[in-house]
């Protein structure tokens, strides 16, 4: 019988079509199931925490699947990682309980978004969104990121999914804030869930506000309203990275 497994995987999202299997391939599922096919003989669907988005990082998606494999674990790892890009890093496999679900047992996730206040360095742009000119009262950020925290429905910070589905918008967001370190600003927010494209619309509502274009307490007016308009921009894909998922 086969057993169930739980991954945690690590990459860097340039280049990629995003987390999940789609037509044309070149998406980070589509490369772990075919690298799991030439090991185990046979097709191996894998079960992801979530989706990321075409060139968004993470360092710790989790995924689970099902496949017998009668060796030492470190094997069947080693073998996994030996076959894929450099840019994707197979962290850890482990043996799960058989009711383990990659995406329904999570608790909660950490992503991260970062900012970098003029030109980033050719190392780092793939993975800040680079302000150029722009210039961030980080304060004032944090001012109106408080304002977000708790449970609301957050229909203002979301965009419609192009396969129509429907998701309940009311979030418990725990952490939202913005650090700084020089020029380097990190966004960090937790939250039991999170709808589709919701954090990069976060970054881009707290830049506005970093910036002045936004008060914070306009954010609340943003958020009662309860309807997404072109007021909040989406933050450029490459600043997010999915840092770890809860149980």
């Amino acid at each position: 019988m086969p057993i169930r497994w739980k991954s945690i995987v690590a990459y860097d999202g340039t280049g990629f079509n995003g987390w999940q299997s789609q037509v044309g391939g070149n998406t980070i599922q589509d490369i772990i199931e075919q690298r799991f096919e030439v090991i185990l003989g046979c097709p191996v669907r894998v079960h992801g925490s979530g989706r990321t988005d075409s060139g968004v990082h993470a360092k710790g998606q989790v995924f689970h699947f099902d496949a017998e494999w009668n060796h030492p674990t470190e094997h069947l790892l080693r073998a996994l990682q030996s076959g894929i890009p450099s840019s994707i890093r197979v962290k850890s496999v482990s043996r799960a309980v058989r009711d383990f679900h990659a995406r329904y047992s999570a608790k909660g996730k950490r992503y991260s978004y970062r900012f970098y206040e003029g030109l980033a360095s050719p190392f780092e742009t793939r993975y800040c969104w680079s302000l150029g000119n722009m210039r961030l009262d980080v304060a004032l950020m944090n001012e109106a990121a408080s304002t977000l925290l708790g449970e609301h429905d957050f229909s203002s910070f979301t965009a419609n999914r192009s396969d129509g589905s429907n998701e309940n918008p009311v979030k418990n967001l725990k952490r939202l804030e913005v650090k700084r370190e020089g020029r380097r600003m990190r966004m960090t927010t937790e939250a039991g869930g999170y709808l589709y494209k919701m954090v990069r619309t976060l970054a881009g509502a707290l830049v506005d506000v970093g910036i002045g274009k936004l008060k914070p307490v306009d954010l609340c007016v943003v958020l009662e309203a309860r309807k997404r308009t072109a007021l909040i921009p989406t933050a450029p894909a490459h600043g997010l990275c999915l840092e770890r998922v809860f149980y």
